[in-house]
């Protein structure tokens, strides 16, 4: 039985989620995440007319928002 090259990690797409998900997750306002975006403090991707966050980039926000 062959690996499937579809689903391997390296083509694993990135969960992306968007701006009024990611707003859920941090228990915060949808504006409060717009305003992180254009502010560049939290990468999104724009496709089509929205955003789209990678919860590779929500977890590295987040990181680097931790108080000491």
């Amino acid at each position: 039985m062959t690996a499937d090259p579809i689903h391997t990690p390296e083509t694993t797409l990135p969960s992306l989620l968007t701006i009024a998900q990611t707003a859920d997750v941090l228990q915060v306002n949808a504006r409060t995440i717009r305003r992180w975006i254009d502010s560049g403090d939290l990468v999104a991707h724009r496709l089509g007319r929205g955003f789209r966050i990678s919860e590779a980039d929500l977890q590295t926000f987040i990181r680097t928002r931790r108080e000491p």
